[in-house]
């Protein structure tokens, strides 16, 4: 029988706000993740992991995709901030990636999201961020980067919260690593075996993110 998935989505803010350091700090933060997953055996054995940006549009660049065989993808900075757009987005990706259980098979784990943006969203999200937010159908865990970016109004898609004080390379580096070490956390809860619904059991974070009570 084919072991259970763990989907790990990355929404990311690639808007005009992140050129220049901070986008190439969030591609060397997705290197590294990968790096980091690819010598853990229980992220190797559970781990599917896509990528979704959103700019003036949202696009899913990376299909979910097993850890082994996954490619990072090259990420560049404009436009706008469609929040709302990836949210939706991420809702079909869910219908369309993510196996159900049903009789014959107990479908994938809960998936596991990490989105990241700078700043307000541009264009209409209220609507998709309270459907994910009553659905529950992943793990959200949400995080306002810099000065610019609005903790609350992502308290309105995820109770799960955090924030990073700015978007320096290193605070962006030390943001990427907790995600990496959240997910082999993830991963190493499911093969023991953690129940469908539990909460997620995310590590202490480092002293440039604080968790938005």
């Amino acid at each position: 029988m084919a072991s259970r998935r763990l989907p790990v989505y990355l929404v990311l803010d690639c808007s005009g706000s992140m050129y220049g350091d901070p986008i190439q700090a969030v591609n060397q933060g997705v290197k590294a993740l990968i790096a980091e997953l690819n010598t853990d055996p229980f992220a190797i054995e559970t781990a599917y992991l896509s990528v979704i940006t959103f700019q003036s549009d949202a696009k899913q660049l990376s299909p979910l995709t097993e850890l082994m065989a996954f490619q990072p993808p090259s990420l560049s900075a404009s436009g706008a901030t469609s929040l709302g757009a990836a949210l939706k987005l991420l809702g079909k990706c869910f219908e369309t990636e993510v196996k159900k259980a049903s009789e014959t098979q107990k479908g994938d784990w809960k998936p596991l999201v990490f989105l990241m943006t700078d700043g307000e969203p541009t264009d209409t999200w209220q609507q998709a961020a309270s459907e994910l937010k009553e659905k529950k159908p992943a793990n959200i865990i949400a995080c306002a980067a810099g000065s610019d970016a609005n903790e609350y109004t992502l308290k309105q898609i995820t109770e799960i919260v955090v924030k990073l004080n700015d978007l320096q390379p290193d605070t962006l580096k030390a943001f990427f690593k907790w995600v990496s070490q959240s997910i082999k956390q993830t991963s190493q809860s499911v093969a023991q075996v953690m129940a469908d619904n539990a909460p997620v059991n995310l590590p202490p974070p480092p002293p440039q993110i604080q968790i938005i009570p």
